[in-house]
């Protein structure tokens, strides 16, 4: 028999390098081929070769404890064996031996552990039995010895195993002695020694007490047959005489045997009369039975159609009564009156036509019914009573609108007039409308093509109304109104008034276009969400300004139960279009009268532009319902004609100063300096709301124009240039700094103008200190000048700066200094036109002139150190005696 590859130490050394680094220690290793199926049930290969692969048992222990394993190994390209697969053989659960091998040597190891179950194990193949054995063998001896149980095993006779194990017992004990020697272990430690292996095989495949028991029963048997060959021919005697004995007894029988025939003819007779008459009988009962199944066919049928008819019946009668039409809701329809007192049957009639025309439609009928002649015929007739009720309703109710517009219209007393302003109330025309509101939704549900021409003839008549009394009220509030005598002007240098006495007078124009905002304006707002709902609107309720609910009380048309689509918060978009389609065609031309109050309110005073801006904004920002969308329209017109207007004054204020460019002599403060604090103290107490954009663009447009044009009417004469603009920024700072401290646009300009004025007054003052020391401050810069290309040292050398040069730039200077002080003191006093500066003027000079003086002191002390001048801090006494 060939070498089992157990024993092979070569194999085991490859396996130990295979782990290497897991601590664990290889067992037993052993070839073996893997396959999934490689048995069929004919015998013959199955879907795939098998693979070779080597089984390796390993240990690994910690402690007290010790784990074992059973690793898959299989062989790279290189031929060096590489670890595929490990099982922890704690979750072994079954061994399997394959029945569809007839060798006997193929098996498969199930783990409980495994992620998919679905997937059959992989089967393994032994070279032959033995190797099979043996490696069982030690699986399930390592997993006794471990574990204190042992797997399921089914396949194989544990008596089988027994008597193998003990048959190959000394060949196990001295490969696993071998294994032990060449490991370098004792035999202490040994895991698998005979001694163990023999007490496994006796205590878990057949114990002691159950093979001496199969010992005795063996000796027994063997004891009472004795040999063979005499056993047999016993046997064979006994058989003989067993066999004679029984022809005997069958021929001593031979008359019982023909009694009983005899009785079995006469039973077989009796027999095939019975069976005669139980054919005749068959018969006759198949022809009753046929007879009986064809009279209860007949009998159900009748049943049946009896069923169908009575159900036929019924639904001709629901049908009948769906046709049916009360001849009163007919005439109603038809030919009623649709004054107040007939509304109440009118409103009934329209809900059953609605009812009626629902329930013909051709999807609530059987489709059988719904082509009936009888049903097209009804059908047709309701859509003809539909028709010819829509048609009248609506030529009612347009004509039912005009007329109690155009009696509105005829009651000169309704509408403001001389002497009075009249509140616009449409209390009683909402009031006579709601009577018809039910029927605008019936007709919204019976077509709702109908109330396009409604709204049309709706908005047209109430548009009449509506622009008669913003006309009306509009030429009364301006008549009623009273304005300044006088044109304001503010910038105008020929103006020599000023403006502030008709700035309280003027209050009146935009506390008038309030006024007109505060009437209309929510009206308009009532009017939309009126109109919105009356005709029937899929859209939102709108939200007037003051109101905590979308209408009135005297607005709710009690139409709500009629529809539940009117109730829903979600706005359909193509009905919020007609909506306001329609709100332009109510509310156009409405504007013009509101326009025109603007425009009267800035004829008198433009400044009013800033109130009734800031008024509009607020309007504005409380319409923020889609349904009033026209009246935000209407306020950002009017927005955008108050900032046009505004817009225009500014402009003209900007042509008022570049006019002074021409016609102004260049001497003291211009005159719209003056007037520019006087007219932003006024801007700003007319700021409303978000008014300070627009007042803030008018503040950056004039005040650069102003800059610009005074930057270029002193640019007219250069000797007094400086003085010009050193007053005109001085007055400028002056007139704003209290509005500059709470205004950030004009602190920015104020910064720019107080800069402007620094320059000017630097300039102004090195010219005066120049005129008087100008020997003295050329010398000076004639020493800087040469401190970049040489030495000091070597200054007093060249022409014209020898000491001596210097003792007379000295003489000629500082000989008469009081002269010279007070002469430019009177320099800066003569054109000076604003003697509230000279102070800090002169306090400017004389910290100037110390400045350049104490500069001329250090050069002199650098290039001339023996030479001694004036000190610095006696120029300053001398300059502050003075």
């Amino acid at each position: 028999m060939a070498k089992s590859s157990a024993d092979d130490e070569e194999l085991r050394r490859a396996c130990q390098v295979a782990i290497e680094g897991t601590k664990q220690k290889i067992v037993l290793s052993i070839r073996v081929a893997k396959s999934r199926g490689i048995w069929g049930k004919s015998g013959k290969l199955g879907r795939q070769m098998a693979k070779p692969r080597v089984l390796a048992l390993s240990t690994k222990s910690k402690g007290q404890r010790t784990k074992a394993f059973m690793r898959v190994l299989k062989y790279s390209n290189g031929g060096v064996l590489e670890p595929a697969k490990l099982y922890k053989l704690k979750h072994l659960s079954k061994v399997e031996v394959s029945t569809n091998d007839p060798s006997g040597c193929t098996f498969t190891l199930g783990f409980d552990n495994l992620r998919s179950q679905s997937v059959s194990p992989p089967q393994w193949t032994m070279r032959n039995v033995d190797d099979r054995n043996r490696l069982l063998f030690s699986i399930l001896n390592l997993y006794k010895d471990i574990y204190g149980r042992l797997p399921k095993v089914v396949g194989i006779d544990v008596v089988e195993m027994a008597i193998w194990a003990k048959e190959n017992k000394p060949t196990v004990a001295t490969t696993t002695a071998k294994r032990e020697v060449h490991d370098g272990r004792g035999p202490n430690e040994s895991q698998l020694t005979e001694s163990d292996m023999k007490v496994s095989v006796e205590k878990e495949l057949v114990s002691q007490a159950e093979e001496e028991d199969m010992e005795a029963l063996l000796g027994t048997y063997v004891m009472g047959i004795g040999e063979a060959e005499a056993f047999s021919e016993r046997l064979r005697r006994e058989l003989l005489a067993l066999e004679a004995a029984n022809v005997h007894a069958i021929l001593e029988s031979e008359p019982l045997v023909d009694e009983v025939l005899h009785g079995l003819e006469a039973a077989a007779n009796c027999v095939e009369d019975m069976d005669e008459w139980l054919g005749m009988f068959n018969v006759k009962l198949r022809h009753m039975r046929e007879d009986i199944q064809s009279i209860e066919t007949r009998n159900n049928k009748l049943e049946m159609q009896s069923v169908n008819n009575r159900a036929l019946m019924d639904e001709l009668d629901k049908l009948l009564e769906k046709l049916h039409i009360p001849p009163e809701h007919a005439m109603c329809l038809t030919d009623g009156s649709f004054d107040e007192a007939s509304m109440v049957q009118n409103i009934e009639a329209c809900e059953w036509l609605a009812s009626a025309l629902q329930g013909v439609e051709k999807s609530k009928f059987d489709p059988t019914y719904a082509n009936m002649r009888g049903v097209r015929e009804k059908r047709a007739e309701l859509e003809i009573i539909k028709s010819t009720f829509v048609r009248r309703a609506s030529e009612f109710l347009a004509n039912y609108f005009a007329s109690l517009v155009d009696f509105m219209i005829s009651d000169k007393n309704y509408f403001s007039h001389r002497g009075q302003l009249k509140r616009p109330d449409h209390a009683d025309l909402r009031f006579k409308c709601r009577t018809y509101a039910r029927l605008l939704q019936h007709l919204k549900n019976l077509d709702k093509r109908s109330l396009g021409p409604l709204r049309k003839a709706y908005c047209g008549s109430l548009n009449l109304l509506l622009r008669r009394e913003a006309r009306e009220f509009s030429n009364e509030l301006r008549a009623s109104t009273k304005v300044p005598k006088t044109q304001i002007i503010w910038l105008d240098a020929a103006s020599g008034a000023c403006p502030n006495a008709n700035n309280n007078e003027s209050a009146t124009v935009s506390d008038a276009y309030a006024k007109m905002l505060t009437i209309f304006i929510p009206l308009l707002v009532d009017e939309s969400s009126f109109f919105a709902h009356f005709m029937c609107f899929e859209v939102p309720g709108i939200a007037t300004p003051g109101s905590k609910t979308g209408t009135d009380d005297d607005d709710d048309l009690g139409i709500m139960d009629i529809d539940d689509n009117n109730s829903k918060n979600v706005t359909n978009p193509a009905e919020l279009a007609a909506l306001n389609e329609s709100l332009q065609d109510l509310l156009n031309g409405i504007q013009e009268d509101f326009i025109a109050v603007v425009d009267w309110a800035y004829r008198i005073d433009p400044l009013r532009c800033i109130s009734m801006h800031g008024v509009t904004e607020r309007y504005i920002s409380s319409q923020k319902n889609d349904a009033a969308g026209y009246v935000r329209i209407l306020l950002d017109d009017l927005e955008s004609r108050i900032s046009i207007n505004f817009a225009r004054f500014v402009e003209e204020a900007c042509h008022q100063i570049e006019r002074y460019e021409k016609n102004v002599r260049q001497m003291g403060v211009l005159q719209y300096i003056s007037r520019f604090a006087i007219l932003a103290t006024r801007m700003e107490q007319y700021i409303q709301g978000q008014s300070r954009d627009l007042v803030d663009q008018a503040y950056t447009k004039l005040v650069s124009m102003m800059f610009v044009t005074l930057e270029k009417i002193a640019q007219t004469d250069p000797k007094y240039q400086d003085i010009f603009l050193l007053e005109n920024y001085a007055a400028f700072q002056n007139s704003l700094y209290d509005l500059a401290n709470v205004v950030p646009t004009l602190a920015k300009f104020y910064h720019q103008a107080s800069e402007a004025y620094e320059q000017a007054c630097l300039r102004h003052i090195s010219m005066i200190i120049y005129y008087h020391f100008e020997r003295l401050f050329q010398y000076a810069r004639r020493i800087e000048d040469m401190l970049l290309t040489m030495p000091p040292e070597e200054i007093p050398f060249q022409i014209g700066m020898s000491k001596q040069d210097l003792r007379k730039v000295l003489k000629s200077s500082l000989s008469g200094l009081d002269k010279s002080v007070s002469a430019m003191y009177r320099r800066l006093q003569k054109n000076l036109t604003s003697e509230e500066l000279l102070p800090s003027l002169w306090d400017k000079c004389k910290k100037e002139f110390l400045d350049k003086y104490d500069s001329f002191v250090q050069l002199v002390a650098k290039v001339y150190p023996q030479e001694s001048i004036q000190p610095v801090g006696e120029m300053r006494d001398f300059l502050a005696s003075l």
